[in-house]
C-alpha cells in the first residue's frame, strides 16, 4: 500500500531536515573530554533551530561517526536511543532515525524512540568507501515484524552514497524491483555522496517506474528545491542548512528559514 506523507508527516510534500550527530563513543572524532553531554548539546541546538526554520520532520543520523561501519555499533545505537529519546520529549513535529550503515540497528532505534520511519540501504552489493557492502533486506524486514513495529515506514536509499553498485542495472528496472520484491514504502534517490545533488533526470526515471513516493536524498538547497519538488515527493536536507553550507557545522537557522520560504513557494 502506497504511503501518504500527508498521513505520516503532516504535509503533502514534506521537507525533511537532517540533525547530525556529532562524532560518538568509540568513533575516532569523539570528544573525549565532552563526552555524551557534549553530543546532546550539540544535536539539540541544531534541532532547536531547524524547528525555528519551519521544517517538516526531522531525521536523526550518527553522520560524525566517520569512518562509516557497516553493521553494528553498539555503542552508537545505545547513545543514539538516550539522545533521540530525551529530545524527542519536547518535538513538535515527527522524525525519523538513520544510522550509517545498520538497518537492524535503525529499525530498534526507531522502535525505542518513537519515530515514524527509518532511511537505510536496504537491498544491493556495493564496492564501497567501507570495502564490500553487502545488505541483508529480508533480515531487515523480518526484524521489524518481530518487534511489531510495522508502522515504522521504511525508506529505502536504492543508489547508496560513498559506494558503486556490483552489477549495475537500469535505474528504473531497480526501482521497480526494490519496490516488488523488498517492499519499499519510499525510495530514496541519492547523489554520489552527502551534500551532492541528485540527478532531476533520475528522479524523473524512478518517480515513473513505481508507484510509491520518491525522495530527493541528497543536494537539495535554495536554488534547486523548486525543480526538484516538481519531480520528488519529499526532499531529505542537510548540509543546505548548516552554517556556511559545510556539513559539519552547526545548522542555521536563518538558513533554514530561507530555504523553507523557497520550498513553499
Amino acid at each position: 500500500m502506497t504511503i501518504s506523507f500527508k498521513e505520516l508527516l503532516g504535509t503533502e510534500k514534506p521537507i525533511i531536515a537532517m540533525a547530525h550527530f556529532p562524532a560518538m563513543p568509540g568513533s575516532p572524532l569523539h570528544d573525549v573530554e565532552g563526552g555524551v553531554k557534549k553530543v546532546e548539546e550539540w544535536v539539540r541546538a541544531d534541532v532547536e533551530a531547524l524547528i525555528e526554520g519551519g521544517v517538516d520532520a526531522i531525521m536523526f543520523c550518527n553522520e560524525g561517526d566517520r569512518p562509516y561501519v557497516v553493521g553494528t555499533v553498539v555503542e552508537s545505537v545505545a547513545v543514539m536511543s538516550a539522545v533521540v529519546s530525551r529530545i524527542a520529549q519536547d518535538l513538535p513535529i515527527p522524525f525519523g532515525v538513520d544510522i550509517l550503515w545498520d538497518p537492524i540497528g535503525a529499525i530498534a532505534l526507531a522502535k525505542a524512540t518513537g519515530a515514524r520511519f527509518v532511511r537505510e540501504v536496504f537491498t544491493g552489493v556495493y564496492s564501497s568507501d567501507m570495502g564490500v557492502w553487502d545488505t541483508n533486506c529480508a533480515a531487515a524486514l523480518r526484524y521489524r515484524d518481530k518487534l511489531h513495529a510495522e508502522d515504522i515506514k521504511l525508506f529505502f536509499n536504492i543508489n547508496a552514497e560513498f559506494a558503486a553498485a556490483v552489477g549495475e542495472r537500469p535505474l528504473d528496472k531497480l526501482a521497480k524491483s526494490v519496490v516488488f520484491s523488498s517492499l519499499a514504502d519510499a525510495l530514496c534517490v541519492s547523489g554520489p555522496m552527502t551534500g551532492e545533488s541528485v540527478d532531476l533526470s533520475d528522479l524523473e526515471t524512478v518517480k515513473k517506474a513505481v508507484d510509491v513516493p520518491v525522495i530527493a536524498n541528497t543536494g537539495v538547497r535554495e536554488a534547486n528545491v523548486g525543480k526538484v519538488l516538481e519531480v520528488a515527493d519529499a526532499a531529505i536536507v542537510g548540509t543546505a542548512l548548516k552554517i556556511d553550507g559545510c556539513t559539519w557545522n552547526h545548522v542555521d537557522a536563518k538558513r533554514v528559514k530561507r530555504f523553507m520560504k523557497v520550498a513553499r513557494g
